[in-house]
Parts: C-alpha cells; sequence; structure tokens
C-alpha cells in the first residue's frame, strides 16, 4: 500500500482553457458547448452542507467506484456516462436534471436533519408519507425498503423532505414520471444491496437523482452507490455490534459526520478542524469501502507529478481542441 499524504489532495481543478465553468461542493465541472460535461470529482470534502477539508484519494475513490455501479447497473436504467478520461474525471451528457433526489432506505439510521432516524427519536412516526411503527431503534432493519424523497435545494441550502403525493400534487413531477422513478430506484438499490452483499457489505441507504436527455429518456446521473451517496456497513460485525449498543462499522461519509456530531451541532455550531489522522483514517475507509465493494486493487496515483498536471495531461488527451 502506497503511504497515504495529505500534501498531494486534489482541493481545485480548475483549467481556463476549458468553457462553463462552475463549482460544486465536491466536483468541479465544465458545460461544453457540444452537450457534453466534464466533471472533474476532488478531494474536497462535505458534511452537513458545508466543505470542511480535503481527503487523500477521496475523488478517485468517487469516480472508480461510481464507475463500477455504472457499469453493474446499466442494464436497469441508462446512465449519463461517455468517458472516463482519468481516475477522477468523467464526461457526460448533459441532462434536464429532475427536481428531486430519490432516497431509498433498508435501515433506521441516520445523523442529519433529512435522515429518518433523528426525526424518528423526536417522536415523528409518520415521515416522507410513510408510516412507522413504535419500537423502532436506531440502525435496525426496517420492516421494508422505503423511498424517502427531497427537494433538491439551491447550493448552500438544505434538501427538504417530501412526499410522493406532495411531488405530484405540486407539479414537480408528473405521476407517471414518479412511478417511473420509483421503479428505477427500488431497481437500482436492490441491485447494489445485491453485489454489496455478496462482497460482505450491507447497503443501508442511498440517493439516486435523474435527468432527462432530448429524447425525454430518463437517465442516471451524478454518482451511485458511492461513500458519499450511500451508507455502507460490514456485515460481519454488524449484529454484534448491535447487541453491544454499538455504531455499525462504516465505510462512508457517516464515519465524519459522527466525528463532528460527537463534538458540536453542526447545524449551529462552528465546526472544529478535523485532525490529520481523522482525515487518513477516513481515507483508508474509502479506499477500502472501493476495493471490498469492486473487489478490485485500488491504484494509487504516481507522486512524481502534481494531481492537477496528472488530471490536466488527461484532459488534453481527451479534449485536444481545447489545449
Amino acid at each position: 500500500m502506497q503511504p497515504v499524504s495529505l500534501a498531494n489532495c486534489v482541493t481545485s481543478a480548475e483549467f481556463p482553457q476549458l468553457p462553463g465553468f462552475r463549482r460544486g461542493k465536491v466536483r468541479d465541472a465544465y458545460d461544453l458547448p457540444d452537450g457534453r460535461t466534464v466533471m472533474i470529482t476532488t478531494d474536497r470534502q462535505s458534511a452537513f452542507d458545508k466543505v470542511l477539508a480535503a481527503v487523500p484519494y477521496k475523488g478517485q475513490v468517487l469516480t472508480q467506484t461510481a464507475r463500477f455501479w455504472f457499469e453493474a447497473t446499466s442494464d436497469i436504467c441508462p446512465n449519463h456516462v461517455l468517458e472516463f478520461p482519468a481516475p477522477n474525471v468523467s464526461v457526460v451528457k448533459r441532462l434536464d436534471m429532475l427536481p428531486v433526489e430519490m432516497v431509498v432506505r433498508d435501515y433506521m439510521t441516520g445523523s442529519t436533519e433529512t435522515s429518518i432516524w433523528p426525526m424518528y427519536d423526536k417522536g415523528a412516526r409518520t415521515m416522507y408519507g410513510v408510516d412507522f411503527p413504535d419500537g423502532l431503534t436506531k440502525n435496525a432493519k426496517l420492516p421494508g425498503t422505503i423511498l424517502t424523497p427531497t427537494t433538491k435545494a439551491a447550493q448552500g441550502e438544505h434538501d427538504a423532505p417530501t412526499t410522493p403525493v406532495e411531488i405530484v400534487s405540486t407539479g414537480l413531477l408528473p405521476q407517471e414520471t414518479w412511478d417511473e422513478l420509483a421503479r428505477l430506484s427500488l431497481a437500482l438499490f436492490a441491485r447494489g444491496r445485491e453485489i454489496a452483499a455478496k462482497n460482505g457489505l450491507i447497503l443501508v441507504d442511498t440517493k439516486y437523482e435523474f435527468g432527462t436527455d432530448q429524447d425525454g429518456t430518463i437517465v442516471l446521473a451524478d454518482e451511485v452507490h458511492t461513500p458519499d451517496s450511500s451508507r455502507f456497513w460490514i456485515a460481519e460485525s454488524y449484529d454484534a455490534r448491535m447487541a453491544a449498543g454499538s455504531e455499525p462499522e462504516s465505510l462512508d461519509k457517516e464515519f465524519l459526520r459522527l466525528w463532528i456530531a460527537a463534538r458540536c451541532d453542526p447545524y449551529k455550531d462552528p465546526i472544529p478542524d478535523i485532525p490529520d489522522d481523522v482525515l487518513l483514517e477516513f481515507s483508508a475507509k474509502y479506499v477500502r469501502l472501493y476495493e471490498q465493494v469492486t473487489g478490485q486493487t485500488f491504484e494509487y496515483p504516481p507522486t512524481d507529478v502534481t494531481p492537477k498536471d496528472r488530471i490536466e495531461a488527461a484532459l488534453k488527451a481527451s479534449l485536444p481542441e481545447y489545449f
């Protein structure tokens, strides 16, 4: 294994040669005039809707994990990927994004404002249009797989819980589009749960984003079953840790959320600086997730070239007309 360093993180991927630049919390993107979008997944780490730090190899893990799942689910739903010029770069088809995030859950868990456990723990028994029985405990398996959609927030704002009835009645989506998104989301989750289980993991919950192409076809976009968009627990230790009242062993962003939530109210208080050893442990979890979920060995990038130079070389080869 290559030594992990905080010095070589990809914190910015801004290239003036490419048009249509925009920056998200994690990705830097370029909307090209021909309808393609170049997405560069940086190592920036967000939680609680804030960018907090940089995590080594995170961008590569997210891109390559998503690539694995896009390929493993392409028979269920078409996706936006055109090519992967570099380990943390994807070129995708630009879509008209649908205004709802499809969140699928198998477990009573979570630590954010839109998660079902914090709401349930405060006494809510109907959430996202789903009725929940009394007596559920944190991190326990739900009686069945559920959909808990949210409306998409603007940059810096929070996603808002909604229900299928509200989505249709307010005109966010027509009924037939909602029905198709629900069908696709549950089918994608079932495929993810199956593959994760074969590799010793529990796919706890996830979010999907969809758009439509020029023909009106619904297309899977953004990312799929990555440790940023999903929770993964290690199956082997789940029962013992539940019996002991401990948090499950996770290989996802929840590790960092719990670290922060134990030290402050992330929605009201300043978030403390995250120590280097915590970021390095977080990086190792992401690499382990990639290897365990895909069955492939993570290929660490070369250290004799800066991450930005490496990305620029790949972009030159893929998009020579701009360089």
